[in-house]
């Protein structure tokens, strides 16, 4: 590695293993277990995909400082955080909340009509597969509260998916890429997401390994199955054969019962419209194995290397330049995906790019990483929470960490040494 990588890698090693307990979180009401924030910012707040990604990131830094009492210590925090989702999984409908904080009562933040609102994102088992598996298959401690693994999917596979197999969001809120054109300010039920789709396909793997660990075999077969069914749908309606790329799918259209007048002649054939909009999470079919060699060639070549659309010198950006939405001013609520680089954004498309074999890519794309975030612990002595895609210039919120600190596993990959990573 070159100078300004090795300059940059000691600073965010440093960093990251001096700062990783302060987000640790004591047992108290409404939290029966103790647990993990993504960061100093959330406060006392357990959220759904962020304490995932951050927990893949913390095992990393561990990884790195390597003894016993390390990981003894750190084990009943990242267990608590799939333990205390499962305990407000009420009854048999599934529903979990996305994010609760401290002094909280989930029971009156539970939406009157659960079906109409997101909930918890599809990424609760393989958040506990990734802690199962880097404990040797162990999954006991999840035995007695894993029914709830498998409401939580059957909530999403009866009441969030559509007839032609892909799910859907029942609205824009709390997605996680906040304004994603395909989904925010669209029609409820609308937006068959690329990113909900792939999260779901490897959430459908996780609980398929969960059961198996668990003896659950013949169970396990079922979550198989409907796992290859969604990789199915997202092939037929999600790639776009014309543009070499994976893209969300609009599904408000209107039924073909009682059509009448000059409709009648030839009712849609169609189960949904593709939304030809440039999004970073096309990159996700990488990530989730849904490509085949031949998509992921098209999608590296006329999409990962365009700097016309997604590659810019920091990153790959988290909407195409080329879409009229393109915008990286600074916002909150939502926070701004309309172009900025995102830490999770060329996390996810470095891991993609390495399971098919783009090596050189993704060591370009890991290098760039280390730079961004290298630069800002530099001149700012801390992280943010998204970019300007030239410059590398931060836009807003320092002191963000959450997924940011998955830096380290690219970081640790580009040094040669052993990575962690998710299930």
């Amino acid at each position: 590695m070159n100078d300004e990588i090795n300059k940059y890698g000691r600073l965010i090693q440093k960093k990251l293993r001096a700062d990783y307990k302060a987000c640790l979180r004591e047992s108290g009401y409404p939290f029966e277990y103790p647990f993990v924030v993504p960061g100093s910012c959330y406060s006392d707040t357990l959220w759904d995909w962020d304490s995932w990604l951050y927990n893949i990131a913390m095992r990393q830094i561990l990884s790195e400082i390597n003894t016993p009492k390390c990981f003894a210590e750190i084990l009943p925090y990242e267990q608590g955080c799939i333990l205390n989702f499962l305990s407000w999984c009420s009854g048999a409908d599934g529903w979990i909340p996305i994010a609760v904080s401290r002094n909280e009562d989930v029971s009156k933040s539970k939406p009157a009509d659960i079906y109409a609102t997101n909930m918890h994102k599809p990424v609760l088992a393989q958040h506990a597969a990734f802690l199962v598996k880097n404990q040797n298959g162990d999954a006991e401690w999840l035995r007695t509260k894993f029914m709830h693994i498998m409401e939580f999917a059957n909530n999403y596979r009866t009441h969030h998916r559509h007839s032609c197999g892909l799910f859907y969001w029942q609205d824009d809120r709390a997605i996680g890429v906040d304004n994603d054109p395909c989904t925010y300010f669209r029609p409820p039920g609308s937006s068959g997401s690329i990113y909900l789709n792939c999260m779901m396909y490897k959430e459908l793997e996780a609980i398929a390994y969960l059961c198996r660990c668990l003896n659950l075999n013949e169970t396990a077969v079922h979550y198989e199955q409907d796992a290859q069914k969604l990789k199915i749908a997202i092939n037929e309606h999600c790639w776009d054969q014309r543009d070499g790329f994976y893209y969300s799918v609009d599904l408000n259209l209107l039924p073909n019962e009682n059509i009448c007048g000059l409709h009648q002649g030839m009712p849609r054939d169609w189960d949904c419209l593709i939304q030809r909009i440039g999004v970073w999470s096309g990159f996700l079919a990488l990530w989730a194995g849904i490509a085949d060699k031949q998509q992921a060639q098209r999608i590296v070549t006329e999409h990962y290397k365009n700097t016309a659309t997604f590659n810019a010198p920091y990153g790959i950006r988290s909407l195409s330049k080329m879409e009229k939405m393109y915008n990286t001013r600074a916002t909150g609520n939502p926070s701004n995906w309309l172009g900025a680089i995102w830490g999770i954004v060329n996390y996810f498309t470095f891991r993609g790019l390495l399971k098919y074999g783009f090596n050189d890519e993704a060591k370009e794309l890991a290098q760039k990483t280390v730079c961004l975030f290298g630069r800002d612990l530099e001149r700012f002595g801390e992280f943010h929470e998204f970019y300007e895609p030239e410059n590398g210039e931060p836009i807003m919120n320092r002191g963000y960490q959450s997924w940011n600190y998955l830096v380290i596993n690219m970081l640790v990959w580009l040094q040669g040494k052993p990575v962690i990573s998710e299930f």
